[in-house]
């Protein structure tokens, strides 16, 4: 059951303070999928810097179509409003940027032990090897709507899958207004760096657990469709870096070299 209360919406905008980017903030007790309802938000003229809360979605989003499912209140589905300056090529790099900020934002928040929260490619944040946060990065236009979850005080039992955990079976605090501002304050921060720069490559290489790792990368089958040596569109083999885009380079057991935009990893042992 639920842990924590509803997430404290003006103890959020005071802790954030007057010069944030993020404004307005919206926040509903449930809702069908924070991304969509922020997108059409986006349509209808809603102004950059918004931010969507729920804690609760009945359809959330997943990568590749999947549905997210979470249990009320024990967790936290947060959508965001922006406008990227660098060209849509760059665009690879909004998730990954997300992933840092949460990364960043929960271990500040938390004072968890540096090492403890990761990242693996392309859109997850783990805390000690196990999921605590997916994200998805949708284009709506010349915007984007940058979107996570973030597990708080979910039990063993209200996990989504068994590879992930939350913040309270960690054993770390989980008020979410001061959380989430940490979090917001993070990815201000780090996205006004990527539209400095286009890029974040060595920041996230610093941060990913997934780089040097053997790995498994189930494929978009939309991708790369006439890739020799590909067997039922999975690639195994070292993830050995990423690319100025953001997409994973990988050493296959077959001998070829990869660059891969999208796929699901699996750390292998």
């Amino acid at each position: 059951m639920p842990t924590t209360d509803p997430l404290d919406v003006a103890e959020l905008e005071r802790l954030l303070g007057p010069a944030t980017m993020w404004r307005p903030i919206h926040w509903k007790a449930s809702t069908g999928s924070t991304n969509d309802d922020l997108a059409a938000m986006a349509r209808g003229g809603q102004s950059s810097g918004t931010v969507l809360f729920s804690e609760h979605q009945g359809s959330g989003k997943a990568r590749f179509d999947r549905v997210w499912r979470d249990t009320p209140g024990t967790s936290l589905a947060t959508s965001v409003l922006v406008s990227p300056r660098p060209v849509p090529l760059a665009w690879g790099w909004l998730s990954l940027l997300v992933g840092i900020a949460v990364r960043e934002g929960v271990e500040r928040y938390t004072q968890a032990e540096s090492g403890r929260l990761t990242l693996k490619w392309p859109n997850d944040v783990l805390l000690d090897g196990h999921k605590i946060c997916g994200i998805l990065s949708e284009r709506v236009g010349d915007r984007a709507v940058l979107g996570f979850g973030l597990n708080v005080s979910m039990a063993t039992d209200e996990l989504p899958v068994p590879t992930a955990t939350s913040l309270m079976l960690a054993g770390l605090p989980h008020d979410k207004a001061p959380l989430m501002a940490e979090v917001l304050t993070s990815l201000e921060r780090w996205f006004g760096l990527w539209q400095q720069r286009g890029e974040i490559r060595d920041e996230f290489l610093g941060e990913c657990a997934t780089i040097g790792r053997r790995v498994r990368v189930h494929l978009d089958v939309e991708q790369d469709s006439e890739a020799p040596g590909r067997g039922a569109d999975v690639t195994t083999g070292v993830a050995v870096g990423v690319d100025e885009h953001g997409a994973l380079i990988v050493d296959g057991d077959d001998g070829l070299r990869r660059v891969l935009a999208a796929g699901d990893v699996v750390h292998l042992r």
